[in-house]
């Protein structure tokens, strides 16, 4: 599991002319799954995405979790996370989730977050094209992959 992580002060999804999701103050969240994720890192990936003290207090340093402003959370799948641009011209994305099990599985994720997270919590449309809107605040952006973290 790949994810982008990015403070925003407000961020929606447009789908068709419809808003799908959309959120204040938090966290947008791009999600990449990958052939090898399951359901066993939904856990520490939304522990780690609430717990990051990335917000300011009041004295402007980041320390501050989403848990502690009662900001939402916008998850927004995102397959390009796993783009491997190493050869060529045109990356490859052999290495993520096919479409049927990524969108089953960010499903999960998503009733998982809302079950496990106080805050708000909205979404993109798998397999849609989207137009995401965000004020970035800061900018703060913050890349977590579950192999680099020790997840898997």
């Amino acid at each position: 599991m790949r994810l982008l992580l990015q403070r925003v002060s407000h961020a929606s999804v447009v789908v068709d002319g419809q808003t799908t999701g959309s959120i204040g103050e938090g966290l947008l969240a791009f999600v990449g799954l990958s052939r090898t994720d399951t359901e066993k890192l939904f856990q520490p990936a939304l522990d780690k995405i609430i717990n990051l003290r990335i917000f300011n207090d009041e004295a402007g340093k980041m320390n501050r979790s989403l848990l502690d402003t009662g900001g939402g959370l916008l998850l927004v799948s995102q397959f390009t996370l796993y783009a491997d641009a190493r050869k060529g011209r045109r990356p490859s994305y052999i290495n993520a989730m096919p479409p049927e099990e990524a969108e089953a599985l960010f499903g999960k994720f998503v009733q998982f977050a809302r079950a496990n997270f106080s805050g708000p919590v909205g979404e993109g449309r798998f397999g849609a094209f989207m137009e995401v809107s965000l004020r970035n605040d800061g900018p703060v952006t913050i890349w977590l992959d579950s192999a680099e973290m020790g997840w898997d």
